[in-house]
């Protein structure tokens, strides 16, 4: 009997050779607060063999290269545009996505996809295109909607019989990610190791689940656990970036930035600048700055958050960390101005059951010296994910640096220090 990831992998059509002006089989628009959404959909293309470009890359000034984004379509056999609430706010997208509809009628050959992953209604203008629906599948796509994307690219009709195969995968999708956040809130490491080993098509077609696992893992502070999992998922997932990113912030939040910078550094210098891969390279930086107490570190790591803030300016985590960096280099209206653009992004109040976000914000209200304010904020960021130690000794870590640099009162000090000290007690 075919192995359950072979069997899935035969229904999904192989890229067909690129063309002499052609460097891409497919290009992704998307807005940045769907990166992560992408990355997922970016590994699964990568992983059957596309070349996949991201026009976040074409954003960077610094990227290697950098194309414009005409020269990417030019270059591009087909397309996939990412629908969601936030898309159609912006004028580069619709420019973006009437350049795609013109190029689909210019007969050529070039064919694009609509990949809804919100409730958000096509515009007038797509409103006629027919879309794959991904509302329900907000951790990436996987199943029919993936095999569906991929059909679509080729110009192929869905085969029958991957139907029944996709419904399936997809229910052992869903309810294997409710697991794994059950575990993860119970603080349960041993079940997260337990579910990652679960033989079955949802888990072995795809690094998304153990991706799922490996970042629980480090949150819960079980770094380990984390390192040996991902071992495994990138001898399997040798093209997949995410858990290659992984792999660095485990080995960042296990002290070992030499072999973290390593592994970032590689993939910075192969052309990976999403947000994500330069923002925990730019945590290794400061970790060897930690260490070193070499300034060229930290503006090395300020330079790599701010390059990722400004390629992608509603990713909060890139912004404050730019900010934060500033404010240790001395700057500080430079840290003033960037904590203020990341506080129009997440606002001024907590977010419920969005640990990164909160812990984002009442850092916001640090930069500001709103003390108290960001006090309150951080307590009800742990109390959101009361189980993940890992998160809440980086957090406090990075508050504790920060209230030196403020000149912090000693009162508004003690009172950010206890808010982690009673997490640290209640053994949460």
């Amino acid at each position: 009997m075919m192995p359950i990831q072979q069997e899935w992998l035969t229904y999904a059509p192989a890229p067909k050779p690129l063309g002499p002006d052609q460097r891409w089989h497919v290009f992704i628009s998307y807005r940045s607060v769907d990166r992560s959404w992408v990355l997922k959909l970016y590994d699964a293309l990568r992983q059957l063999g596309y070349e996949v470009f991201l026009d976040q890359y074409v954003l960077s000034a610094a990227a290697p290269l950098a194309l414009t984004l005409g020269e990417a379509l030019d270059s591009s056999a087909a397309a996939v545009m990412i629908w969601s609430n936030k898309y159609e706010d912006s004028q580069w997208c619709k420019s973006e996505l009437n350049t795609l509809q013109v190029k689909e009628a210019s007969g050529s050959g070039f064919r694009y996809v609509i990949a809804k992953v919100d409730s958000e209604p096509l515009p007038g203008l797509a409103a006629g295109k027919l879309y794959i629906d991904f509302s329900e599948q907000r951790e990436g796509p996987s199943g029919r909607g993936l095999l569906s994307v991929i059909c679509g690219l080729a110009g192929q009709p869905l085969p029958p019989q991957a139907v029944v195969l996709a419904a399936k995968l997809d229910e052992e999708v869903r309810n294997a990610l409710l697991l794994v956040r059950a575990a993860r809130e119970a603080g349960d490491s041993q079940t997260l190791i337990y579910l990652s080993k679960t033989q079955s098509s949802a888990w072995q077609g795809s690094p998304m689940l153990d991706c799922e696992v490996a970042d629980a893992l480090i949150a819960l502070k079980d770094c380990d656990a984390a390192l040996s999992l991902l071992e495994s998922v990138i001898q399997a997932f040798p093209k997949a970036l995410r858990p290659q990113q992984l792999q660095g912030l485990a080995l960042a939040r296990k002290g070992e930035w030499m072999k973290a910078q390593l592994v970032l550094g590689k993939l910075h210098a192969g052309g990976e600048i999403d947000p994500e891969t330069l923002g925990i390279y730019a945590r290794t930086w400061m970790d060897r700055y930690k260490i070193t107490n070499n300034r060229l570190f930290l503006l090395k790591s300020r330079e790599l958050y701010r390059q990722a803030f400004e390629a992608s300016p509603s990713d909060y985590y890139t912004g404050i960390n730019a900010a934060s960096k500033s404010l240790l280099l001395g700057e500080r209206e430079t840290a003033k101005q960037l904590a203020s653009r990341v506080e129009g992004i997440v606002g001024t109040k907590p977010v419920p059951g969005e640990y990164w976000k909160t812990a984002t914000i009442a850092e916001v209200q640090l930069l500001q010296a709103h003390y108290a304010e960001a006090a309150a904020i951080y307590e009800a960021a742990i109390a959101s994910a009361p189980l993940e130690a890992g998160s809440h000794e980086s957090t406090f870590g990075q508050a504790k640096l920060l209230l030196g640099f403020l000149d912090a009162p000693s009162d508004a000090r003690l009172q950010i220090e206890q808010v982690f000290a009673r997490a640290t007690a209640t053994g949460v």
